[in-house]
């Protein structure tokens, strides 16, 4: 896709023509992240390295997890996956120096073997080690920060370590034009915005029954659901019908369910941990909401949208603005406003043909983030990287 570069931002967005790409079709392309567990950064990741490795190119992921982990999302075959066995170190300061060390060390060995072309790195200490890991090899790295900068907070250490590594990177890659401009200029080498790539499961059965409020996410404070749990509180007695179901696992689940009790909710507010596999949620899901403090980019409300969906979300930053058209293809709430989720969920709820507008709208909104689409955002990257 052709690309524009912006004027005293130094920043790139993809417009939408084919453009001649540099050589590089043949690259090796190895990706870095801390794990390959239910999160959104590895969902984008494992995407990107099947649909590649479905082209016959050679793609490698390496991570931190143990051995004998296993991916939550399925990674394709062809896909070598080095496990480099070094989790986060618990402990102090000193702690932390020494498997920082340990990790740069494993990458720098993982490059050795791998021989990549391009290394892709994602999230902000990950980014960090991909780069140092990287410095006598000289091979170029394009990192991205995936989630809101804003409120993701670093101590000294790394704080230090992010502004002496990212202006050596190749690429600096993030989802939203916001999140890349908190970052100083000298950090954001080469700015690209590109936005995730939609994945459904390849054959999920619609068993939907028109009663259940889904949300998707780790049980976590960024997810807030206990405002969504409040929020639902304020109109259950109007929708006997409807159930609210919020899949994930995380440490707030003693307080989410502790809540539920106390709101007399037990048989309407669901906590069923994570999906049988990667997806599988869209299957039972009528309407969607999102009730996050913050978002990088909020993969789950695309998936709802490609899966047909009314959404409801919080205005958080960053990205739900630039997916949903509040009216036409979702609905959006004033952030941590739960008197107004309330009353646009009921607005939703009690309106069949307003759904069915929201969902139609939602469908045609999110082919713009189809795989292809993306993909091709990012091997433009890998092709000037190895030009």
């Amino acid at each position: 896709m052709d690309e524009i570069r912006l004027e005293g931002v130094g920043m790139e967005i993809a417009t939408g023509q084919e453009a001649p790409l540099p050589h590089g079709d043949d690259a090796r392309i190895l990706f870095v992240l801390p794990s390959l567990g239910a999160g959104g950064s590895e969902r984008v990741v494992t995407t990107l390295a099947n649909y590649w490795a479905g082209q016959g190119r050679s793609i490698g992921i390496a991570n931190f997890d143990a051995p004998t982990f296993e991916p939550f999302y399925p990674l394709a075959p062809a896909v070598s996956l080095f496990r480099l066995n070094l989790p986060a170190a618990s402990g102090g300061l000193p702690a932390q120096i020494g498997q920082t060390a340990r990790r740069i060390k494993a990458l720098a060995n993982a490059y050795r073997e791998f021989r990549p072309d391009v290394v892709i790195s994602f999230l902000t200490k990950a980014n960090v080690m991909a780069i140092l890991a990287a410095r006598r090899l000289g091979v170029p790295v394009i990192i991205s920060e995936r989630n809101n900068p804003t409120l993701q907070h670093f101590n000294a250490f790394w704080r230090t370590a992010r502004s002496y590594a990212f202006p050596k990177a190749f690429s600096f890659v993030t989802m939203t034009r916001g999140a890349a401009e908190y970052f100083p200029e000298r950090q954001r080498p080469r700015t690209t915005i590109i936005p995730n790539p939609v994945q459904l499961p390849e054959s999920w059965e619609n068993r939907r029954k028109g009663n259940r409020i889904t949300a998707v996410g780790r049980l976590t404070d960024q997810k807030q659901f206990h405002l969504l749990i409040e929020a639902f509180a304020k109109i259950a007695a109007q929708f006997p019908a409807w159930d609210l179901t919020i899949w994930g696992e995380g440490d707030e689940r003693p307080e989410l369910e502790q809540q539920r009790t106390r709101l007399g909710l037990q048989d309407r507010v669901h906590l069923p941990g994570l999906t049988d596999y990667p997806g599988q949620w869209v299957e039972t899901a009528d309407v969607f909401v999102l009730s996050s403090a913050y978002e990088g980019w909020p993969n789950v409300i695309v998936e709802a949208m490609a899966a047909g969906l009314p959404v409801v979300s919080f205005d958080c930053e960053h990205g739900v603005t630039d997916m949903i058209e509040d009216g036409v293809s979702g609905c959006l709430v004033t952030k941590d406003d739960v008197d107004g989720l309330a009353g646009t969920l009921a607005s939703v709820l009690e309106n069949p043909e307003l759904r069915q507008s929201l969902s139609a709208n939602a469908l045609k909104a999110s082919e713009r983030y189809n795989t292809q689409t993306i993909a091709d955002q990012w091997m433009r990257l890998v092709k000037e990287a190895t030009a």
